[in-house]
């Protein structure tokens, strides 16, 4: 068996890391990203990834425009990263036909993508299947929330029952005037338990009823 013998002044070169970017997404600006980059640096920290950015969007999966995931897809244009870091599939498009769309773009690029949750990447056709079937599972799974969420709204309508918050009890005659007294904003809104914004609006209100009011007198 023939053994290879290395120079005296030859240096073995470990192999170059790759390089991952990490993308992150939460629905509300309440949530917090932390659960999702702890996982996802884990994960790059066990496979020997170099992190060289993190992009994060908090927004609703439904929107359109999303700052983070934009700048992402420009990174991978110009070729600044060989691996795509995700919590889950659902965190990073809107729909599957927008998922795959995602991942053809990336695969044309040479780069390949990772899910944590699903634990699957397209490093392989076996991964890319999965992550296909999977994402039409996800989208199929959502579907039906919405659909459980809307028949459960009109059962409640069938019912009466009152679906959102209820309507404001206030006395507006009381409010006007208050106002009219001299009180300030604040202090009418503290005494009937309404916000700045609510008191402004009734007043608004009745200035616009007293202007039409006065232009049809003028018009008589």
């Amino acid at each position: 068996m023939a053994i290879e013998k290395l120079s005296p002044g030859t240096i073995p070169t470990k192999p170059k890391s790759k390089r991952a970017v990490i993308y992150t997404r939460v629905s509300t600006i309440d949530q917090h990203p932390e659960t999702q980059l702890y996982d996802l640096r884990e994960m790059a920290k066990q496979r020997g990834y170099e992190i060289v950015c993190e992009h994060g969007d908090k927004i609703s999966g439904a929107k359109q425009k999303r700052p983070g995931l934009d700048q992402l897809l420009a990174d991978a244009r110009r070729h600044k990263f060989d691996t795509v870091l995700v919590w889950a599939f659902d965190r990073m498009a809107r729909s599957v036909r927008h998922f795959l769309e995602i991942l053809d773009e990336l695969n044309h690029l040479g780069i390949e993508f990772v899910s944590f949750r699903e634990n699957i990447d397209t490093g392989g056709p076996l991964g890319r299947a999965m992550i296909v079937i999977v994402g039409a599972i996800a989208e199929l799974e959502k579907n039906l929330i919405v659909e459980r969420v809307r028949a459960g709204m009109r059962r409640a309508r069938l019912e009466g029952r009152q679906i959102g918050r209820s309507p404001l009890k206030i006395d507006r005659a009381q409010l006007i005037d208050d106002r009219r007294s001299g009180m300030s904003l604040s202090q009418v809104a503290r005494k009937h338990r309404v916000s700045r914004a609510t008191v402004c609006r009734l007043m608004n209100e009745l200035s616009a009823i007293s202007q039409k009011s006065t232009r049809s007198e003028l018009a008589a």
